[in-house]
């Protein structure tokens, strides 16, 4: 049986902290989650491996990951997420990141199009975030203005195209921080609101699964 206390230790002293994430406070969130109950029981050995994460066993669900706890904690480090931040996780999946950045944050949302991932994602942090994570279905690519707008938007997958139907969803100074591109060319990437104007500028080479509606559409060849 797999000892995951230790297994949890090893990722975050083997995968964390050598890619230059000491924030105090990353390093213990990802320590006391237990990543595993968020993966199905069948594939909870896999959740604390350098690679993303498949989160269900289910068919329809193929293609949903938890993204590999490296890029997850850089990501997270690049948005500067702060205990007073109002935040928008996008694609939530079976809501890790969402519990992550709940013991970050002042609060998150949690939003996911798929209503069986859904329905996992608020069991799993009415368990581990309690009140600061709330749980709220429709499709990734819209976003969810009914709660913004957002200090940090935070896409947990990557995208082919740039969101910029979220960045009306940022605070002034708010930060959004997603996997940009296509491997083996993808990057993390940073974008912040300053009045109008949203820039951007890339953090660290990285590769994700792309989250569903964030696919580049086909190109037209004669």
């Amino acid at each position: 049986m797999t000892d995951f206390a230790t297994a949890r230790r090893m990722m975050v002293d083997g995968q964390v902290r050598t890619s230059d994430v000491t924030d105090p406070r990353i390093i213990a969130a990802m320590l006391e989650l237990a990543r595993e109950r968020f993966v199905s029981e069948a594939r909870a050995d896999m959740a604390y491996l350098d690679m993303d994460a498949p989160v269900s066993w289910l068919e329809s669900r193929k293609g949903r990951y938890l993204l590999k706890p490296m890029v997850l904690a850089k990501m997270v480090r690049a948005g500067e997420v702060r205990e007073t931040d109002h935040v928008l996780d996008v694609g939530c999946a079976s809501g890790y990141s969402s519990a992550l950045l709940a013991k970050l944050a002042r609060s998150v949302v949690a939003l996911e199009e798929d209503p069986v991932l859904a329905n996992l994602a608020q069991a799993n942090l009415s368990r581990m975030a309690g009140d600061k994570a709330i749980v709220v279905t429709g499709p990734l690519v819209q976003g969810w203005a009914e709660q913004a707008p957002y200090d940090v938007i935070f896409l947990n997958g990557a995208s082919e195209i740039v969101p910029r139907a979220l960045f009306g969803q940022l605070a002034e100074r708010g930060r959004l921080v997603a996997v940009i591109g296509r491997a083996p060319a993808a990057r993390a990437m940073l974008y912040r609101r300053v009045g109008d104007d949203v820039s951007g500028w890339p953090v660290f080479d990285a590769a994700a699964k792309v989250l569903p509606g964030f696919a580049a559409p086909p190109e037209f060849v004669f």
